[in-house]
């Protein structure tokens, strides 16, 4: 049995997220929460607000033990990109693009 939890409209770039997945993927998940607290991105707290409300879903929805799940699926996917621009010398304007992230996190029994 799995049990899912999704985080849309993230505002960090998918590939700092990424690197941060990295690191959780396959882990058990109170080895993966000990890892997010001591990893320094700004994308950890994020990703353990995710990682609990899967773990609630788990428990509440499927009954399924907390201390034997394991972090069966992570992704990111691409979100809508923002644009903006900043002012260049002499008249120009250059683009920022404020990239937004989609997380997915899916949580099974071992």
């Amino acid at each position: 049995m799995q049990a899912t939890a999704n985080a849309r409209y993230i505002r960090i770039a998918p590939r700092k997220v990424q690197l941060v997945i990295d690191l959780i993927r396959g882990k058990q998940v109170g080895e993966a929460i000990a890892i997010l607290r001591h990893t320094p991105k700004a994308a950890s707290p994020v990703l353990e607000k995710v990682l609990n409300a899967a773990i609630a879903n788990a428990e509440h929805n499927h009954s399924l033990d907390p201390s034997k799940l394991v972090i069966s699926q992570a992704f990111v996917n691409h979100g809508p990109v923002m644009k903006r621009f900043q002012q260049r010398a002499m008249g120009r304007a250059s683009a920022i693009r404020k990239r937004t992230s989609h997380i997915t996190l899916v949580v099974s029994e071992k």
